[in-house]
Parts: C-alpha cells; structure tokens; sequence
C-alpha cells in the first residue's frame, strides 16, 4: 500500500523530494550529452554511440578536453578508458578532478604514452590548495590500449584512493592536523584530455612525438559518479556519512594486499622515496601513516 501524507504542506515537501530525486538521476547518468561539455579542440571532440562514448583526438593542430557540467565534493567517481594505441610517445592523456582558482585542488590520473611495444606510465599527483609535486608512477599490469579499464577516484574527508579495475594503487590520507594540505573544502570538475606533452611525457621527452600517424585517439564511456553536488547540499557534502558508503571507505585488509602488491612490483616512481629531490627532508606525509 503506498503511503500519502494527508497533510498539504507535507504532501508538497514529499513531490519536492520526489522532484528533487528524479532531477538528480539525471546527473548520474552515463550519457556525456547530459554530464559535459567541449572546453577545447571541438573539431577533435566526438560522441559516439548517442553520447555513451565520447572520443578525444590529437592532430597537428590541437589536442581536446571535456569537462563536467557539475562540480563534486566528495565522491566515487569512475571513468573508462580506452587509451591510444601504437605509437603513442609524446600524448598525455588525462583523468582528473580540479577546482578552480590559484590555490586550487586537484587529483590526477596522467597516462603518458611511450613508443610502440614500450608500456604506457601511469603518472598520479595531488595538489592541495594550489601545492603539488607528490608524483607516484606505475606501470600497468594490462594493455590500456586494447580495451576499455575502469580508473576511480574516491575523494572522501579521510583518504583519496586510485583504483585501477577495482584494484587500489595510491591512498593518500588526510593529515590536516599534521599541517599537511589536504583537498577538502573546494567543489572539483571532473577533467579529460588528450594533448601534447612530447617535451616531458616520454623518457622525459626524450621520444617525441610521431607527427606522421596523427589522429592520435582515446576513448572514454561509462561517467557515472556517485558524488555529492554541493550546488544543491553544501552541508551534507561536508558533515553527513550515513548517506553513502564511500563517505568513510577505507581499504579493508584484502585491498591493502594488493596495494602492497602494486607498490612492491608496479611503482616506477614514489616522491616518498626522492631524497635528491628533497634533500632538507622529504615531506611530512611520507613519514606517516
């Protein structure tokens, strides 16, 4: 039997909620005509499949990006990709999320693509009221290239997680009462891309990019964030666990294995480890747990 407040002002504050329910599975929606927009190379930016694909293209004149209609504060949020394949040297192609302003807040997925035959790099980084330069790298245990993978952020008040096909790769916990910056207070735009980076991206440019096999493509489907939208709840994005579980999610004893196993066998490069880089002593968070 369906339940009716008989009450008006209850019956109209239960069609708000209900209103308020239905606008917001819009928003989750996988569909790209519905969750973003171009911001750059519209010629190279294509949807496929009604909007349930969007392709990024490199040419000799642009590279391209998409950008998310709505802002997020925390959040499970996942895209699949298809990156580049053959010769990729000198593409970067991107996933990530970021605020706006020059103190901003940011969390990067970076796939830097290599020579043919040669393994694509992971490269992650995570910036904190506009301070970065907390690189990890990794190879991938897969060919990013021949299918679809799922890639997955978790921004909760207490850890971001990288996931890569539901495997945990990085945890950076936030350490904000021992002085170390931490995103937390600044809504962030989900961010795709594909550019030119041959100057840095492969071998540390010392590959180039091969201009002779332009359209360089990646392919990306399956946006579906489960986040909160701060435009329409502030307050909940910010004090409320019981609403999501990704909201406290931490990694449980069998994740944490396989972070070992990823860190032990697949880490090209960890900050925490650079005491060239860092010679007065590496940053406070390495040294914590």
């Amino acid at each position: 039997m369906a339940l009716r407040p008989s009450n008006p002002k209850l019956l109209f504050q239960f069609l708000v909620i209900l209103i308020t329910l239905s606008s917001a599975t819009k928003f989750v929606s996988g569909n790209f005509y519905q969750q973003a927009y171009t911001i750059w190379g519209g010629q190279n930016v294509q949807y496929q499949n009604g909007g349930e694909v969007l392709a990024l293209s490199m040419d000799t004149n642009s590279g391209s990006a998409f950008v998310s209609i709505h802002e997020y504060l925390f959040g499970r949020i996942t895209m699949q990709i298809k990156l580049v394949s053959g010769n990729s040297a000198g593409t970067v192609t991107t996933f990530y999320l970021a605020s706006s302003g020059e103190s901003h807040d940011e969390v990067d997925f970076e796939f830097l693509g290599n020579q043919s035959g040669n393994p694509y790099i992971l490269h992650t980084n995570i910036f904190a009221q506009g301070k970065g330069d907390r690189e990890q790298q990794f190879y991938l245990w897969f060919d990013p290239t021949a299918d679809f993978h799922n890639y997955t952020l978790i921004w909760n008040p207490r850890n971001l997680i990288f996931l890569v096909d539901d495997v945990p790769i990085r945890v950076f916990r936030n350490h904000k009462g021992e002085g170390v910056g931490f995103p937390h207070d600044q809504p962030m735009r989900v961010y795709c891309s594909l550019w030119d980076a041959e100057n840095w991206a492969t071998q540390g440019g010392r590959v180039k990019t091969d201009w002779s096999l332009v359209p360089f493509t990646a392919y990306y489907k399956g946006f579906d964030p489960d986040a909160c939208y701060p435009a329409y709840d502030y307050y909940k994005c910010q004090w409320s666990s019981a609403w999501t579980p990704w909201y406290d999610q931490e990694l449980d004893d069998g994740q944490k294995g396989n972070l070992k196993w990823v860190n032990d066998n697949m880490m090209v490069y960890n900050y925490c480890n650079d005491t060239r880089r860092f010679p007065d002593g590496l940053p406070k968070e390495c040294t914590l747990q």
